[in-house]
């Protein structure tokens, strides 16, 4: 299923004698919805790295890197959470995330509010920056207010894009995919710069990269420590921002010798520029099923509520602090925090280890139904099609019946042999979960 975005920009934006424009569409702030929020006026105090970094993020947001095609590109989204501003984008083909954090040591001016929106990055725009130097000064406006378009006579811009359910969906699925990364790997100065430049730049090329004392290694077979790499050729942005690079940072989950996704990131001089990349080039995010889990417990929903008032666009949350402040055990808070992800509400920031709150501006109750697995199962529990015995559960579908395994998230259908797992728990397995925890509660009370 797709449905339409609709941006409207005051006016295009722009870089005119280094005063760099940024048009807001509709967005949510702390002041409340906004139909062009302004939030942040001031100097790019390194404008070269913060142009290429942005020139980056919206190049992300143009390529299908499977299959290329032309196609609609989605405007980046952004988030001032007043110490910082974060840029991010979704590839068209939903298999690669970027995101630019400007952080506080890049940037000096005015914070006038706190939220997020899209903002217009067109063709001019981007032949604009990519011609910002070293030595350019750059004034940055990220709202209407500070437009300092005199020539293009306030021209009201309107685009209408598709946005598919898997690229929505992949907005949820990155956060809790990344939250459960640690670093494998850093090289700082030249040697991070040498390493990027040594991948093979095919798109095609799957390799896995070994954590060697202080290095980085390439490998064609899977070894202790490795993170997988599919398609190098996906890290293209990173290669015009690598004359900036101060180090290089690899994360991924815990090895297990299968395909995985994992998260490059690049620290430049007051900023941050990050690429997440999907378990295999042909794969987006969105399939993943990284948080059927924890949105299939029955207190999800409303601790979801109770947490979402206390967001105010922080650029870390804390989760004790939210765990107190909402009066919920940890753990709940963070099942809490998935289910606003599968809204767009938070985002998870490697470099820092913490969720940071952000608004996506797209419709929240569209984005609420993008888990039809999840209301699969709760349906077979509805019906009664779930029968508990002891460690595993019989599921009676119109497809015959499916033997589960609590404990290994197993089952027999055709779905989990196929995936055994790596895609996130099958229906039947969830539905089991759901009807298992409930028994519990109802002997409990």
């Amino acid at each position: 299923m797709t449905m339409t975005q609709a941006y409207t920009y005051a006016a295009p934006s722009a870089l005119v004698d280094g005063r760099l424009g940024l048009a807001t569409s509709g967005g949510r702030a702390l002041s409340g919805p906004a139909v062009a929020p302004r939030f942040f006026s001031g100097v790019v105090t390194q404008a070269a790295p913060a142009a290429a970094a942005l020139l980056g993020v919206a190049d992300v947001a143009l390529t299908r890197y499977h299959q290329p095609r032309p196609g609609w590109t989605r405007d980046p989204v952004v988030t001032c959470g007043g110490d910082r501003l974060r840029f991010e984008s979704f590839s068209a083909c939903g298999g690669v995330y970027s995101r630019l954090d400007l952080l506080g040591d890049a940037l000096d001016g005015e914070v006038f509010d706190r939220g997020t929106t899209n903002v217009d990055v067109n063709g001019p725009l981007r032949e604009a920056l990519a011609r910002v130097g070293r030595r350019d000064p750059l004034h940055l406006g990220v709202g209407t207010d500070a437009l300092t378009v005199t020539t293009l006579d306030g021209a009201v811009v309107e685009k209408k894009v598709p946005l598919p359910e898997r690229w929505l969906r992949g907005f949820a699925e990155v956060q809790v995919i990344a939250a459960r990364m640690d670093l494998r790997g850093e090289l700082t100065g030249p040697a991070a710069v040498r390493f990027l430049r040594s991948l093979p730049k095919g798109a095609t090329t799957d390799l896995w990269i070994v954590p060697s004392g202080r290095d980085l290694r390439v490998s064609d077979v899977h070894r202790p420590g490795a993170v997988h790499l599919a398609g190098a050729g996906r890290l293209a942005t990173l290669h015009p921002l690598l004359r900036f690079a101060k180090a290089l940072r690899v994360y991924g989950p815990a090895a297990t010798g299968e395909p995985a996704s994992c998260v490059w990131e690049l620290e430049l001089p007051g900023m941050r520029y990050s690429l997440a990349l999907s378990p295999e080039r042909w794969r987006g995010f969105s399939g993943e099923g990284a948080v059927l889990d924890e949105l299939s417990t029955d207190e999800a929903e409303a601790d979801a509520d109770v947490v979402g008032m206390l967001l105010n666009f922080e650029p870390e949350v804390e989760i004790g602090l939210l765990a107190d402040r909402a009066g919920l055990p940890v753990a709940r808070v963070r099942a809490a925090l998935t289910q606003l992800g599968t809204a767009g509400r938070v985002g998870y920031d490697l470099a820092e280890a913490a969720h940071f709150h952000r608004e996506l501006p797209y419709d929240r109750e569209h984005v609420r139904r993008l888990n039809p697995r999840l209301d699969d199962a709760r349906a077979l529990v509805e019906a009664g099609a779930v029968q508990l015995e002891g460690e595993t559960a019989l599921v009676r579908t119109d497809g015959g019946e499916r033997r589960v395994g609590l404990a290994d998230g197993s089952c027999t259908c055709p779905w989990w042999w196929d995936h055994r797992g790596s895609r996130g728990p099958c229906k039947h397995v969830l539905a089991a979960r759901i009807a298992a925890r409930a028994t519990v509660l109802e002997v409990t009370r």
